[in-house]
């Protein structure tokens, strides 16, 4: 897909001030941090026809690095140079660092030899005077806006040492209509909003859509046919089927990170437990057997773990259990209710939804269960779901007005800072991020 022209080291030290309330029993942490300015000049264009990428490419690199939180884009007012100018001249970096520039983007598109559209970019240290990336893709013109995402994944990989996550697509449920009378769609886009389209007509209920780690499935719950199951997915060629006949209600399906298996809860007889299914063999295993409810299961990133919500204790709190489930052992003891956990991509932390004193919390906490941080509330606030990376969370939140419901998704970086609202065309819940894009 594309050619590394070449690299310089360079690292970015990232230093984050952690802020915390003082009830000892509910703190929100917010991390405080200064932005990098950074300059993203339109691209050079060898033809007019090409003008438009020449804008729109670079337009879409500033917009996914300012939502980051991490970056500030030079306004173009104070640019000391035009695209023409940098791709016949250089970049003149005196006057550059004159504007408080620390790192600029440049590029160029054009035609090859052979008709493609090529697209060049490349990254400067304006303090150092030296090239940090350069790279150069071939694509299709209407492939344009994957290309831009690409592009920041590059930049935001070498300036801040993690994988980026700007390449991704985000599946959630669409929402419209009374409170008694909810209308609940599948619905996919982009991170940031691009290409949405709805996955299913609003006839029958769903809930829960979940990634499989290869991107192309979800597995996510439905009430067609009016019993609530399990179903996939497949994104290629828009087929759903329910993921078996079992004789209870299945819900909160989720991927192993192989993708070869999926767990979930299954109600019956009054009793709800964890299930395992091996989408291969379709083989089922009972991995929990007690009077408790038990749901909403969550593998770590390595299969071998598996974290749950549970009241066996006689409060709602989560466990982890290894995947055979063996070795069982309480994650948390705070007040209130936890729920809706779900593994970090690293490994390092489990995301939760937290119910206390009337109100719901986003937190954080450590596979040890040390280090509990809560990190937003509202009125109703749900479904936490992970980055690629494992820096940022999406979730929803839900506002009362009078016999209509507001829902709307949010993202969130993991130290609290950078609460951003994430636009979707109507009302939405219950986010999932994908993987990488293949």
């Amino acid at each position: 897909m594309y050619q590394k022209i070449f690299s310089a080291l360079f690292t970015f030290f990232l230093f984050i001030n952690v802020a915390h309330a003082q009830e000892k029993e509910v703190t929100i942490t917010q991390g405080t941090f200064k932005p990098r300015p950074i300059a993203i000049s339109d691209f050079h264009a060898d033809s007019s026809a090409l003008e438009r990428y020449a804008t729109d490419i670079p337009g879409i690199i500033s917009d996914n690095l300012e939502r980051s939180g991490l970056f500030r884009p030079i306004n173009e007012n104070a640019f000391v140079q035009t695209p023409d100018s940098i791709f016949r001249e250089g970049v003149r970096f005196p006057e550059w660092r004159a504007t408080g520039t620390e790192t600029m983007v440049s590029g160029n598109v054009f035609k090859d030899d052979q008709g493609h559209t090529r697209v060049e970019f490349r990254l400067w240290d304006v303090l150092s005077e030296r090239q940090l990336i350069g790279m150069a893709y071939t694509t299709t013109e209407d492939n344009w806006r994957r290309m831009a995402h690409i592009i920041s994944d590059e930049i935001y990989k070498r300036l801040t040492g993690e994988e980026g996550y700007f390449d991704t697509r985000i599946v959630y449920i669409a929402e419209s209509g009374p409170a008694h009378k909810r209308v609940k769609r599948l619905a996919i886009m982009d991170q940031d909003g691009a290409n949405h389209r709805y996955l299913t007509d609003g006839s029958y209920l769903v809930l829960t859509p979940r990634f499989s780690p290869e991107t192309q499935r979800i597995t996510y719950m439905s009430y067609q046919g009016g019993k609530p199951r399990v179903y996939l997915y497949d994104l290629n060629t828009g087929s759903h089927n329910v993921l078996g006949t079992f004789p209870g209600m299945t819900f909160s399906p989720r991927f192993s990170p192989d993708g070869q298996s999926v767990v979930m809860s299954m109600a019956k007889d009054g009793n709800t437990d964890i299930f395992v299914m091996n989408l291969n063999s379709r083989k089922v295993t009972r991995m929990t057997s007690s009077s408790a409810i038990e749901t909403a299961p969550s593998y770590s990133p390595d299969g071998k773990r598996i974290v749950f919500e549970s009241d066996r204790a006689g409060s709602q709190q989560l466990y982890i259990m290894n995947v055979d489930g063996s070795g069982m052992s309480r994650l948390t003891y705070g007040k209130g209710r936890y729920g809706n956990p779900v593994w970090s991509p690293r490994g390092d932390l489990i995301a939760f939804t937290r119910m206390y004193k009337g109100k719901f919390y986003i937190g954080v906490i450590r596979p040890d269960g040390s280090g509990e941080r809560l990190l937003t509330n509202a009125y109703h606030v749900e479904g936490p779901s992970w980055s690629p990376n494992g820096r940022v969370l999406t979730y929803f939140k839900e506002s009362p007005r009078g016999d209509r419901r507001s829902a709307k998704l949010y993202t969130i970086d993991i130290t609290g800072y950078n609460e951003r609202l994430l636009p979707t065309p109507i009302d939405g819940s219950d986010p999932a991020w994908s993987p990488l894009n293949p």
